[in-house]
């Protein structure tokens, strides 16, 4: 998809969000001669995370991006994982390729290695306002005339709305979170813990009736991650940066559950990388109005449900940087490119992540049972390299969904 507009010189581009869509778009904008500045409410990268999938075409973005060796060394090269019972008792293991449904050439990454990886590979070049937020934005024929939350006030010509499925940016343009997110009925947990199970590349999971909590550590770290997921009909009541109410919702939905289950909960209170969420999905109709434009999970999260939201996130900063380099900078018609080349694969992996949301946590101890019984027998089935063939087929045919575009000349052109 090459075009033969001029690269722009100058045209300055303010980008919400310092996690993964927003540091990316930040490194091709500036490739392609953009002056991109990218505000991040935290006072510091974010640490922490779970582990995230970098499958297909978001492969082939890293390597474009010059970042691949660096995912590379920080793979978690996880080997496995088990279930266990409430007494400690293995069930049943499974190897990481049925695990995970990976092929070779995909990799998995702590989210929070990716994010500073990409923040390392963009500081020299790219302006960070960390510890400041977008308060306002007025547009004009000219830009955006920005007020922060700060008090700061400056002029961009685009801005770009890269700040997660709580989107400040898109509550401000197109209105409140709940005209756009649909909840699919669970919610998940994570934090950083000691490794008091001795886990080394391993997963280790217990699964309750409408709840599952996982522990697992990856390659090169010394602590572990605690995950917990559990089903709620309705939607929680507290506001989404409310910490405190987070960890006692945990620490209540969790209460007097077996296993290690209640040291696994201490942890949480002094962890400083505590994050609580709904699964959801958010669905527009459009993505950009005027100069403003949402990207990655701010636009379409597809949930941790999907395992694509990364992927979909570099793709998307590589599709809008791209697109804007090759119409020469005029918004109107890149944001266009880029949606339509965008929306056919996410609607694909939201799909996909109602269907697993509804897997992540099994409702009754007979099915329950059921699972642990396909766990435990099909290592040793004749069948199971096809049973681990269809899950990468499904996984792959997602990850690829969304062809990539040649934009090679618009970069080479400002070299």
């Amino acid at each position: 998809m090459t075009h033969g507009n001029s690269t722009p010189a100058g045209k300055t581009v303010l980008i919400s969000g310092a996690s993964i869509a927003g540091p990316s778009l930040a490194l091709w904008l500036h490739r392609y001669g953009f002056t991109p500045t990218v505000v991040e409410r935290a006072p510091e990268l974010r640490p922490g995370g779970y582990k995230v999938d970098i499958r297909g075409t978001a492969i082939e973005v890293c390597a474009r991006m010059g970042i691949l060796d660096d995912v590379r060394a920080h793979s978690t090269d996880m080997a496995g994982g088990s279930y266990v019972d409430d007494s400690g008792r293995t069930i049943g293991e499974l190897p990481a390729e049925i695990f995970g449904g990976r092929v070779e050439g995909d990799d998995e990454i702590m989210r929070g290695d990716l994010a500073r990886i990409l923040y390392e590979h963009t500081r020299d070049d790219v302006e960070y306002l960390f510890g400041d937020s977008i308060a306002a934005l007025d547009e004009d024929a000219d830009g955006v005339l920005v007020t922060f939350e700060s008090g700061l006030r400056r002029r961009f010509d685009l801005v770009v709305g890269a700040d997660g499925m709580h989107s400040n940016t898109r509550r401000l343009i197109f209105g409140e979170e709940k005209r756009f997110k649909r909840y699919l009925g669970a919610y998940i947990s994570i934090f950083t813990a000691p490794n008091h199970l001795g886990l080394k590349q391993w997963e280790t999971y217990h699964a309750l009736p409408g709840k599952l909590t996982c522990v697992y550590s990856s390659a090169g770290e010394s602590d572990a991650k605690n995950l917990f997921v559990f089903g709620a009909p309705e939607e929680l009541p507290y506001h989404h940066r409310d910490i405190t109410a987070q960890k006692r919702l945990l620490t209540e939905t969790f209460a007097g559950d077996g296993w290690e289950i209640p040291r696994l909960l201490g942890h949480a209170a002094d962890a400083d990388d505590f994050y609580f969420d709904s699964i959801s999905l958010i669905e527009m109709d459009r993505w950009s109005t005027g100069r403003v434009v949402l990207l990655g999970d701010a636009a379409h999260c597809a949930s941790p449900a999907s395992g694509q939201g990364t992927g979909l996130a570099l793709i998307g900063a590589y599709t809008l940087a791209g697109e804007l380099a090759a119409a020469g900078g005029d918004h109107t018609v890149a944001y266009e490119r880029y949606e339509r080349a965008m929306r056919p694969g996410v609607e694909m992996n939201q799909k996909i992540a109602e269907g697993f949301a509804k897997e992540m946590t099994v409702g009754s101890k007979w099915k329950i049972a059921l699972r642990m019984f396909m766990v435990r027998t099909l290592p040793r089935t004749p069948w199971k390299n096809l049973i681990a063939k269809k899950i990468r087929d499904d996984i792959q045919r997602a990850a690829n969904a969304i062809p990539l575009g040649d934009y090679a000349a618009h970069a080479a052109a400002r070299v």
